[in-house]
């Protein structure tokens, strides 16, 4: 088989096999990220993935972030694709396709990501569905139990701290930036309620965020979305793969990022609990920490935008926020621990 005579290059830094077969995923956004995965067959029989990155948040020291959470997550039973160096134990630059990209390779994985689900068994079996959600809380809340702290890299969901030196802000923020702008925009009748609707976001924000450096943290893979998340051919759980967003973040927050809704964000709150002990502190921040994250997420920007000049709708969107900000959401219940933490 006919095969790119830099990609030859570069697999032979890492695999002494020949390729025999090469399925190229382009998993790059714009311009300014070049990514690349190779899922190679060998002569061997074996499968292999081979990756490329020519980004500002993949580099060496950062993989090796991401080879150590992969190895932590393994060490608790999850099944987590390991990450490997080339033959001279280093994740090495080099030339593809006009890019200086960084090179690493990963084991492959042997399970079927959920997205490949939903249409089949989840589609109809929801009890199958909230297992698995139930197991994933629980690994990550076993991983935040550990509180890592050998990460100097913040994870992609951090707040009031960027992800990579192109981010002018933190995500939560130039959500919020946004917002702001477009209501900006909005007709007069609506500009007291923007304003207060503002006022009580930065006012929150400004009070978190001295409260939110003091609570706990540890290192997660930070991308729990279905394309991610690995299931056996009974549809268990097993472990979750891509680490490229993986980082150094407080608990709540990525709970929160990664959970829709507030019923979404109390029912992971319990099921953590059942083997994390949230602190006093914890316990008393979450709302605020709720009130900072969600009321001007980017649906919340969306939703504005697609109301268009429907003044009925645009007053929805901005009581929704507003009630967000206000309203006294118990979290702390969903916080306690059982007697039977494990």
């Amino acid at each position: 088989m006919e095969q790119d005579t830099a990609f030859n290059r570069i697999f032979a830094l890492f695999f002494d096999e020949t390729p025999v077969a090469v399925r190229t995923i382009d998993t790059g956004r714009g311009e300014d990220d070049f990514r690349v995965t190779f899922i190679v067959e060998t002569d061997a029989g074996n499968k292999v993935v081979l990756k490329l990155a020519d980004n500002d948040f993949t580099f060496p020291e950062k993989i090796a972030v991401w080879q150590r959470t992969v190895e932590e997550y393994r060490k608790l039973g999850y099944d987590c694709p390991r990450i490997f160096t080339d033959k001279a134990g280093r994740f090495p630059m080099v030339e593809y396709n006009g890019h200086r990209c960084t090179a690493y390779a990963e084991a492959f994985a042997p399970y079927r990501p959920a997205e490949d689900r939903f249409s089949e068994d989840f589609g109809q079996d929801d009890a199958l569905y909230q297992s698995y959600k139930r197991d994933i809380w629980r690994m990550t809340a076993r991983i935040a139990a550990q509180y890592f702290d050998y990460s100097p890299y913040p994870s992609a969901y951090c707040l009031f701290e960027t992800f990579c030196p192109s981010d002018k802000t933190d995500e939560v923020l130039d959500n919020a930036l946004t917002w702001k702008e477009y209501a900006d925009k909005l007709p007069e009748a609506f500009r007291e309620q923007t304003e207060r609707i503002w006022r009580l976001w930065t006012d929150n924000r400004a009070a978190l965020e001295p409260v939110y450096r003091q609570l706990p943290t540890s290192v997660f893979q930070a991308d729990l979305n279905a394309s991610n998340i690995l299931l056996d051919d009974a549809g268990r759980f097993v472990g979750v793969y891509d680490f490229n967003l993986c980082g150094r973040d407080v608990f709540l927050n990525y709970l929160m990022r990664e959970s829709d809704g507030v019923s979404g964000i109390c029912d992971a709150l319990k099921i953590a609990a059942e083997c994390y002990r949230f602190s006093e502190l914890e316990k008393d921040t979450a709302l605020m920490l709720y009130r900072c994250l969600k009321p001007l997420w980017w649906s919340a920007v969306k939703a504005l935008k697609d109301a268009g000049s429907d003044q009925t709708a645009i007053r929805a969107c901005l009581d929704k926020a507003e009630r967000a900000l206000t309203e006294d959401i118990d979290f702390k219940t969903f916080m306690e621990a059982p007697n039977d933490i494990v």
